[in-house]
């Protein structure tokens, strides 16, 4: 919704409201409330367009766009007690999620972002340096080299989650085709390997029937 708020040019009545101007007001503080009225219906609009019957009932009474935003923040990330709780819980799940071996660079960056992101929601922020170090050391062993190599040469303070993701995705993609040339080479080895062992039995299949006619032979 902030994004939409913010492309209808309302984002800082949402969040801040607007002073109410009187009577007594001057011809310039009555013109900036009259420009923060209509932003203001627009921006109740927008929610009450957004949002579903049971949210709508919430807000229904609200007079502002502020009013009716806070009671929704309220309504759905709870209180202070709340937040703490999941803040708690999302930690743990920050510190212990680790990539998985056969799971690809970029769906891992998502899985990680979904948590952070849940953090920032209940108060604390993660800065694009934590993130960095948080994937650093939760890549399996396969990534070891590129680690290393990111931590001497890389300003960890000054890369961006996105470049770091280019980076291992680059990595991951020269691992994918070594793979698939290992692949290969163990194909190849097994179907030489099958056919020597059916060239193997072919021989030895003649040199048993060579015998059996050399017995005969000799018995008559």
């Amino acid at each position: 919704m902030q994004a939409i708020f913010g492309f209808q040019e309302v984002l800082e009545v949402v969040q801040n409201g607007y002073v109410i101007v009187g009577e007594e007001g001057t011809e310039a503080q009555k013109t900036l409330y009259r420009t923060n009225k209509k932003k203001d219906c627009k921006a109740i609009y927008l929610i009450h367009q957004s949002v579903d019957e049971i949210n709508f009932d919430k807000i229904s009474t609200c007079k502002t766009t502020k009013e009716a935003w806070d009671t929704l923040e309220r309504c759905h990330t709870g209180g202070t007690k709340v937040k703490k709780v999941k803040l708690q819980a999302l930690r743990k799940q920050y510190e212990h999620v680790e990539m998985e071996e056969q799971e690809k660079i970029e769906d891992y960056f998502s899985k990680v972002r979904v948590i952070t992101n849940a953090m920032t929601l209940n108060g604390e922020v993660i800065s694009d340096e934590q993130f960095c170090e948080k994937i650093l050391r939760s890549l399996p062993a396969k990534f070891d080299y590129i680690v290393c190599t990111i931590e001497e040469t890389k300003e960890l303070a000054n890369m961006t989650p996105t470049e770091l993701l280019s980076t291992l995705q680059a990595r991951e993609i020269r691992l994918k085709e070594r793979s698939g040339e290992k692949d290969s080479d163990q194909a190849l080895f097994a179907q030489l390997k099958n056919k020597g062992k059916k060239q193997w039995s072919k021989n030895k299949n003649k040199e048993s029937k060579e015998d059996s006619k050399g017995k005969g032979k000799v018995e008559s």
